[in-house]
């Protein structure tokens, strides 16, 4: 009976440490991206949950989305990113901006992020 080894060679597991590398390295960038866009949803909520959202008037709408943001550092929206439109119980506010980070040398990746929510006395959804 003969007997052969069995597992990885040491090339085998290079390769396959760049791979898992080179996805973790990928995800360490978007990571960032996602949980700012995560954060603008829940500004963009927690803006619709307060009392009395539907009756201010545009920038005190702005000012009070922006101060939540940066209580979560968030650094790629600005208000030029942001419109507000009047609806029939309040308002709906887009929230709709890109960003760009490096990945490897010439090459970037790019996040477009867009969330809408209405801000009425009841509340409403984001989507």
């Amino acid at each position: 009976m003969k007997r052969t080894q069995k597992g990885m060679t040491l090339l085998s597991f290079v390769i396959v440490l760049a791979v898992v590398g080179f996805f973790a390295y990928v995800a360490m960038k978007l990571f960032p991206m996602y949980s700012e866009y995560y954060s603008v949803r829940a500004a963009l909520k927690g803006l619709s949950d307060e009392a009395g959202i539907a009756q201010q008037d545009p920038a005190r709408i702005q000012d009070l989305f922006f101060r939540r943001l940066y209580i979560n550092y968030s650094e790629n929206v600005k208000k030029e990113h942001v419109k507000l439109k009047r609806v029939d119980e309040g308002w709906q506010m887009d929230v709709q901006y890109e960003v760009r980070k490096p990945l490897v040398g010439n090459l970037d990746v790019v996040g477009k992020f867009q969330t809408t929510q209405m801000l009425t006395r009841g509340g409403g959804e984001a989507n």
